[in-house]
C-alpha cells in the first residue's frame, strides 16, 4: 500500500503535553503499574506449572504433590483476574476523566480564538479536534502504556525462561519472532497514516452532511438532492477505499502471524522432539517450553501494536497542542487595558482592511458616531458596509487605521469588557435548539420571566408566542426552524433588548419581517435605539430616514454622508438609491381601479 503523506508531528511539543497528563494522572498510573504487575506475575504462574504436573506429578506419580499445585495455579489464576479486573477499572476510568477534560479544555480555549480561525477552519475538522484528537490519551493515561510496559515485562522474564530451558531452540525461535515483530513494526508504520488519514476524511464528511443538513431548505429548492447525494458518495468512497485498505494491512498482518506462528510451531516440534529423545529436555520442559513462546509472542505484537497507538496518541496531542498554542482573545486582553464603562462613542480614523492580501475592501474609512446616535450604511451589496459593521464588533482588525470607542483603540481594551456591552440583530439571527425563552434570556441568563416577557412585548413576541400553546416554553428547533423568519428576528430583537447594549448592531434587522410585523416592531426598534449608539445596515432606505448620519458606501469608500434631508438634497448616490428603490415599490402595487393585463400575447397565461 501506498504511504501516506501526512505532516510532520513535532515529537517535543506532543511530548511535553504528554508528560504533563502523564504527571497529573500519575496516581492512577502508579496504581495501575503495580496491579499490572501483580498480574502479569501472577500470570506465569499456570504455564510454568505445567513441567511439574507432567514431570513430577503424571512422570513420578507423585499424587500429594497434584493438590498444592492445583491450589496454587488457581489462586495465582484468581489473583490475576482481580488484579487484571482492579486496573483496567482504575486505569480505564482515568483515562475517559482525562479525555473529557482534555475535551473540555479544548473547547473552551476553541471558543475562546478570534473569529479569523473558524472564518477559515471547516466545522467538521473543528468539531473533530474536539471530539476525536482526545480519544488517542486513553493509549496514554490508559491502559495502553501500562500495557506496554507489562508486555516489555513479560517479554524480558518469558525470554529468560526459554533460555534457561532450551537456549539453542531459544535462538532459533528469536530469528523468526524477530523477523515476525519487524514485520509487524513495518506493516503498522504503513497502516499509521491511512488510520490517520481516516479521521480527517470522516471530519470532512461529517462537515458536508452537517452543511448538507443545515441547508436542506436551499438544497430541496434547487432539487440539488442528487448533486448533494454524489459529492456524499465520493466522500464515502474515499472513506471506503481508506477502510479497505486498513483491512487489506491487517489481514497481511493476521495471514504472516499465522505463518510464523506454524513455523515456530513446527521448529518446537522438530528441535523440541529431538531434545526429548536426547535427554536435554523432558516432556514438562517442552509443555513449558510451548506456552512460553506464547508469552513470548503476544507481547511482541502487543508491543509492536500499542507503539503504534502511543505514536496516534503523540499525533493527537501534537495537533491538540496545535490548537492550545493559538492566543485566544483572553489572553490577548491579560495585556490589554479594563473598559468598565461604555459611553458609546464610535470613530473609524483612515480605516484600510483587506481579507485578501493586494485585494483591499476599505480604502481610508473615516467617521465619527457621538455616543446615543444612529448612523445607517447604505450602498451596494459588497461595498463594505458589513466589514465595517465586523470592525466594530471587533471581530476583524484593521491593517491600518484605527478604530476608536470612547476615544480609545478597540485593539487596546479588553475585547470582554467591550462586547458585554454590544448587541446585534442580523438578517439571519442564530437561534439556539431550545425555548423562545431560553433564546431570549441568552443575553442575560439571570433573567427573571417578568423581565424576558416584558422585553418580548416590546419586541411584539408575545403577538405570536400567545398563540402556541406552551407559550414561552416552545421548543424552537435547530437554528429556530420551527419558526418564520419574522418571528426569529422578533425573538432576537428582544434578546438585544434585554442586554441593555450601549452599542447596537441593526444589520438587516427588519429584512424578514413583512410590511405589518415591520409596523409592529418599529416601535420596539425605537425603544431599543433610545439612548445607544445604534450601527444600522438596512436596504429598506425608508427604515433609516431618522438616522443623525447616514454613510453612503461604495467600493470601500464613503462617497456621501449626511441626514436624509440633507443627501436628497444633495442630488447625489443617496438620492438615486432612494428614488430607484421608490420606483421599485411603486411597481409593486397595482391600483385596483385600473385594468391588468398580462403582457403576453393574447393576455394568455
Amino acid at each position: 500500500m501506498a504511504e501516506v503523506k501526512q505532516p510532520k508531528v513535532d515529537t517535543a511539543r506532543a511530548w511535553r503535553e504528554a508528560r504533563a497528563l502523564l504527571y497529573a494522572h500519575r496516581k492512577s498510573l502508579a496504581i495501575g503499574t503495580l496491579l499490572m504487575l501483580v498480574s502479569r506475575l501472577a500470570g506465569l504462574v499456570l504455564p510454568a506449572s505445567t513441567k511439574y504436573l507432567i514431570d513430577e506429578v503424571i512422570g513420578h506419580r507423585n499424587l500429594a504433590m497434584l493438590m498444592p499445585l492445583a491450589l496454587a495455579a488457581g489462586l495465582a489464576t484468581l489473583v490475576q483476574a482481580v488484579a487484571s479486573y482492579a486496573n483496567s477499572q482504575v486505569v480505564s476510568v482515568a483515562a475517559q476523566r482525562a479525555i473529557m477534560a482534555m475535551r473540555q479544555r479544548v473547547q473552551d480555549h476553541m471558543l475562546r480564538l478570534p473569529i479569523r480561525y473558524f472564518d477559515s477552519t471547516k466545522s467538521g475538522i473543528v468539531i473533530a479536534r474536539v471530539m476525536n484528537d482526545a480519544e488517542g490519551i486513553r493509549n496514554l493515561v490508559g491502559t495502553g502504556l501500562i500495557q506496554l510496559v507489562g508486555g516489555v515485562l513479560t517479554a524480558i522474564i518469558s525470554l529468560g525462561v526459554l533460555f534457561w530451558l532450551n537456549w539453542k531452540l531459544t535462538l532459533a525461535t528469536l530469528i523468526f519472532l524477530g523477523a515476525f515483530g519487524g514485520a509487524m513494526a513495518m506493516a503498522f508504520r504503513k497502516l499509521r497514516p491511512l488510520f490517520r488519514q481516516r479521521s480527517e476524511i470522516t471530519a470532512d464528511i461529517t462537515g458536508r452532511l452537517a452543511e448538507s443538513v443545515g441547508g436542506v431548505r436551499i438544497l430541496k429548492v434547487y432539487v440539488a438532492e442528487d448533486r448533494e447525494s454524489k459529492i456524499f458518495a465520493e466522500g464515502a468512497d474515499r472513506l471506503f477505499r481508506n477502510i479497505a485498505g486498513t483491512i487489506t494491512g491487517t489481514s497481511a498482518i493476521t495471514a504472516f502471524s499465522t505463518a510464523i506462528i506454524g513455523a515456530v510451531g513446527v521448529l518446537i516440534m522438530i528441535i523440541g522432539g529431538r531434545a526429548i529423545f536426547a535427554g536435554t529436555m523432558t516432556l514438562g520442559d517442552l509443555i513449558m517450553y510451548t506456552f512460553f513462546v506464547g508469552l513470548l509472542a503476544a507481547p511482541v505484537v502487543q508491543i509492536a501494536n500499542i507503539g503504534t497507538q502511543v505514536s496516534e496518541a503523540f499525533a493527537g496531542l501534537d495537533r491538540i497542542r496545535e490548537i492550545l498554542d493559538m492566543p485566544t482573545e483572553d489572553q490577548e486582553d491579560l495585556q490589554r487595558a479594563p473598559l468598565p464603562e461604555v459611553e458609546g462613542r464610535v470613530e473609524f480614523r483612515d480605516v484600510r482592511f483587506e481579507y485578501e492580501e493586494k485585494t483591499p475592501v476599505l480604502r481610508g474609512i473615516s467617521f465619527e458616531v457621538k455616543a446615543g446616535a444612529t448612523v445607517a450604511l447604505v450602498g451596494s451589496s459588497g461595498s463594505g458596509k458589513s466589514t465595517i459593521i465586523s470592525l466594530v464588533m471587533a471581530f476583524n482588525h484593521p491593517q491600518q487605521g484605527r478604530v476608536l470607542v470612547d476615544g480609545q483603540d478597540v485593539e487596546s481594551v479588553r475585547l470582554r469588557d467591550y462586547r458585554s456591552k454590544l448587541g446585534v440583530v442580523l438578517q439571519d439571527n442564530f437561534l439556539f435548539d431550545g425555548t423562545v425563552a431560553d433564546n431570549i434570556g441568552f443575553a442575560k441568563p439571570s433573567a427573571t420571566r417578568e423581565e424576558l416577557e416584558a422585553v418580548g412585548r416590546i419586541a411584539h413576541v408575545n403577538e405570536f408566542v400567545d398563540r402556541f400553546e406552551l407559550g414561552y416554553d416552545t421548543i424552537v428547533g435547530e437554528r429556530g426552524v420551527k419558526l418564520s423568519g419574522g418571528q426569529r428576528q422578533r425573538v432576537a430583537i428582544a434578546r438585544a433588548i434585554l442586554a441593555d447594549p450601549r452599542i447596537l448592531i441593526l444589520d438587516e434587522a427588519t429584512s424578514s419581517l413583512d410590511s405589518e410585523s415591520e409596523a409592529l416592531i418599529r416601535d420596539g426598534l425605537k425603544t431599543l435605539r433610545a439612548g445607544r449608539t445604534t450601527f444600522v445596515i438596512a436596504h429598506r432606505l425608508s427604515t433609516i430616514e431618522s438616522a443623525d448620519q447616514i454613510l453612503v458606501v461604495e467600493q470601500g469608500e464613503i462617497v456621501e454622508r449626511g441626514t436624509h434631508a440633507e443627501l436628497m438634497a444633495a442630488q447625489g448616490r443617496y438620492k438615486q438609491l432612494h428614488d430607484r428603490q421608490h420606483g421599485i415599490e411603486e411597481d409593486q402595487f397595482i391600483n385596483p381601479g385600473e385594468d391588468f393585463t398580462l403582457p403576453q400575447e393574447s393576455g394568455k397565461l
